[in-house]
């Protein structure tokens, strides 16, 4: 399925006329009643964008907007509501809302509105794709540091460091909106979760902040090896700097030995490691060493 709508509301005459009307512009859509539907069709079908009803018993379009963004940070979703009050407008626009429409409903309007942010969600997708494949630890939020998207790759280093955080996002957004309003030159170190994090900044995007997560680079040795491996804590040495690319004779003046030595050594290597030559075996250990 291409352009998929969502529709949240209460509304069976709302949800009539709005199916009708995006079916016969090409989009398909899915509609549900509440909220509690939403979260299941949206777990099951990946929705390009949700019009979704502010006011519904049970679970208000607040929460559920706030539930679909826990899964889906990227979603473009946009509130339908019969609210003239500001408060209650930014109130949506808070909970994560990216746009809304007012009652009574303008199917013209709301086919616009679509399209607009189904055009911009989608090359946003394909900037991020192209940052995925490049294994980039980089993430947008806005000013006030809220995720707007990440890369695979920091959502996994932020779910390893968050332990017991459930919300870990929300942590990182409390910490990054003060930063980003002293406009930030220099990096900022976080101590919020079980490891410590260093933020750069990259570059403003119209109003979102590009952010990358620097990775501090953990040099490994020979006891990583050991740790890995079925060999002893000589064995490890040798094998170690047979990664580096040293000859035997190398190997004996850094450790002590004969050269004889360590070829012995490196023969009990080959023989635990299953390996026949120097080549495969330094290729398990530079697999253990560079992970």
């Amino acid at each position: 399925m291409d352009n998929v709508v969502l529709v949240v509301d209460d509304s069976p005459e709302s949800l009539g006329m709005l199916n009708v009307a995006l079916n016969s512009q090409g989009y398909t859509a899915l509609v549900a009643l509440n909220g509690i539907q939403a979260l299941a069709i949206a777990e099951k079908v990946e929705p390009d964008v949700v019009l979704l009803d502010a006011m519904m018993p049970e679970m208000d379009g607040f929460e559920t907007c706030r539930r679909l963004k826990q899964t889906r940070p990227n979603l473009p979703i946009i509130f339908m509501t019969g609210l003239s009050d500001v408060e209650d407008i930014v109130k949506g626009l808070e909970a994560g809302g990216i746009d809304y429409v007012t009652k009574p409903i303008s199917p013209d309007e709301v086919i616009a509105r679509l399209k607009t942010h189904i055009q911009t969600a989608k090359l946003t997708l394909s900037a991020q794709d192209a940052l995925d494949h490049a294994g980039n630890n980089v993430f947008c939020v806005n000013q006030q540091g809220r995720l707007s998207w990440a890369t695979p790759k920091v959502h996994k280093m932020i779910d390893e460091i968050a332990q017991n955080d459930k919300s870990p996002w929300a942590t990182l957004s409390e910490q990054l909106s003060q930063w980003l309003i002293s406009e930030p030159k220099s990096n900022l170190n976080l101590n919020c979760f079980s490891s410590p994090i260093e933020i750069m900044y990259e570059r403003r995007q119209g109003d979102k902040h590009l952010l990358k997560i620097l990775e501090t680079k953990v040099t490994k040795s020979p006891s990583d090896l050991q740790q890995e491996l079925p060999l002893t804590k000589r064995e490890s040495e040798v094998l170690y700097w047979v990664s580096y690319g040293k000859t035997n004779w190398e190997i004996s003046q850094i450790l002590s030995m004969s050269p004889r030595t360590a070829n012995k050594h490196l023969e009990q290597i080959y023989r635990k490691l299953g390996v026949d030559n120097r080549t495969s075996a330094a290729a398990i250990s530079i697999r253990i060493l560079e992970s």
